[in-house]
């Protein structure tokens, strides 16, 4: 089967992540892919170049517009797909056009996204042969809020990206190299820094921590909000307990080196970064967003917080901290929840056999 997956840019976050890796999965199935991207490179575009599958962009430039898509249309209608795989706001709000463009494909759209969708989104929704939503709750908004049938949407957790069994493994060189010592309780976020993003909110939270609780916080990613973060920061007298890490190509190294993982994001509809976390066995401590409840079990491995409520958040993360064996109980779950759920094998498999049905109907 042809498949073409669109994506605007492939930029450092998880969407692009899963698009390259759902690609290459398809690929190694033996199907024909192409990964078509508005804007040329971007942090995943080596990665991208050396899958197994065709990889062209639209721009024949980097104009810095994600919206721009010259001659989609005319590229989507010449690669002839079986089955065109929307990923991402932007290629979403382009999937009704495609759809009317090529009527015999089945132009499938994804909502992985906690925000508000744009019209040109939603209309797209209508007008696509199906959609996957990769939260039962994200299923949900699309029934409820957009009068959506619910026969139209598949749910499809995220593939843990990264699987192997690191049980019992612990990166002290890591810990050792940052300033954190054997009882130091390493609080971890994974994401790029954008507003809503929200890790201005961590910062602010760890903050209201009793001075003499022994933490660090760990800030792995990049993205336009990142220099006020680190301000905040500085501005707090965090600066020796905020390490603000970069972009990481393969944050392993920071899970196993970590405790505790922290989500205070407004934007999420499953976090690809919980879900790794729970695979590495880290705890989770995050604000209820839409999906957010389905990457780890409530109670058994982390603790879901009423959005907003920082009392509860950190008087939460207060006794995580205080609590080894309460820490180490949530671990062994979160493992145990990560494996039974997310398993990249079993949710590539969902993909694959669901593009098949669509495209042969």
């Amino acid at each position: 089967m042809k498949i073409l997956i669109i994506q605007d840019y492939l930029r450092s976050g998880g969407t692009e992540r899963q698009a390259v890796f759902l690609g290459a999965a398809a690929a190694r199935a033996g199907h024909e892919v192409t990964l078509l991207t508005f804007r040329p490179r971007g942090a995943l575009g080596d990665d991208a170049e050396n899958q197994p599958f065709a990889f062209k962009s639209l721009q024949p430039f980097d104009c810095h517009l994600d919206w721009f898509a010259p001659g989609l249309l005319k590229s989507a209608e010449e690669a002839a797909p079986a089955l065109v795989l929307c990923m991402g706001r932007m290629a979403n709000c382009y999937a009704g056009f495609i759809q009317k463009r090529l009527p015999r494909a089945a132009v499938v759209c994804t909502m992985r996204t906690g925000r508000t969708l744009p019209w040109l989104f939603v209309r797209s929704l209508g007008l696509c042969r199906h959609i996957i939503a990769n939260s039962h709750v994200a299923k949900r908004v699309l029934t409820d809020q957009h009068n959506l049938p619910s026969p139209k949407i598949t749910v499809i957790h995220n593939p843990a990206l990264r699987s192997h069994d690191t049980e019992g493994t612990r990166n002290t060189a890591l810990r050792k190299f940052y300033g954190a010592n054997p009882n130091t309780v390493v609080l971890l976020n994974v994401a790029m820094f954008r507003r809503l993003k929200n890790q201005r909110e961590l910062i602010e939270l760890c903050a209201k921590l009793p001075v003499y609780l022994d933490w660090q916080l760990w800030l792995a990613g990049d993205g336009v909000t990142r220099k006020k973060c680190e301000k905040l920061a500085h501005d707090l007298g965090l600066s020796g307990r905020v390490r603000f890490l970069g972009y990481q190509p393969d944050p392993t190294p920071l899970y196993l080196s970590s405790d505790i993982a922290l989500l205070a994001s407004q934007s999420e509809s499953l976090s690809n970064f919980l879900i790794e976390a729970q695979l590495h066995g880290l705890p989770a401590i995050a604000y209820d967003i839409v999906g957010v409840g389905e990457c780890f079990s409530p109670g058994l491995s982390g603790h879901l917080i009423k959005n907003g409520d920082q009392t509860d958040f950190i008087a939460s993360l207060d006794k995580l901290i205080r609590a080894p064996a309460l820490r180490k109980q949530f671990s062994e779950a979160a493992r145990r929840h990560a494996r039974d759920s997310f398993t990249a094998e079993r949710q590539i498999q969902a993909h694959l056999s669901l593009f098949t049905q669509i495209a042969g109907r």
